[in-house]
């Protein structure tokens, strides 16, 4: 069974920075998805398995970034530039065998998620 567990949430002011972690059982390709009250889950961003890719949302490129350490098994989001709309519950996931990186179709494994609140 894989298991996920995300910490580094918490409130920070807009502009302000914080750097989410997600521990994994194994090795897998990852994605990062958020959900704010009343919306769907969106997909923030993605990692394949080494690293050697990533995928960013529109509304994150350039703010946030991806990367893992396989070494411990984790993956990191580090956000930066927070905007009051990135206030959301933030999700980890890991790949499975269909869908797209894209959406939560594609994703088996999800975390518990950790609360994003950025305050204006």
């Amino acid at each position: 069974q894989v298991q996920l567990v995300e910490s580094g949430g918490g409130l920070v002011q807009a502009g302000g920075s914080l750097r989410l972690s997600c521990a994994a059982s194994g090795r897998y390709p990852m994605g990062w998805f958020r959900q704010a009250p009343g919306k769907d889950r969106e997909f923030v961003g993605a990692i394949n398995w080494n690293g050697d890719n990533t995928y960013y949302a529109d509304s994150v490129k350039g703010r946030f970034t991806i990367s893992r350490d396989n070494a411990k098994n984790t993956v990191y989001l580090q956000m930066n530039s927070l905007k009051p709309e990135d206030t959301a519950v933030y999700y980890c996931a890991a790949r499975g065998s269909g869908g797209t990186y894209s959406h939560p179709n594609g994703y088996a494994y999800w975390g518990q998620g950790t609360q994003v609140t950025v305050s204006s």
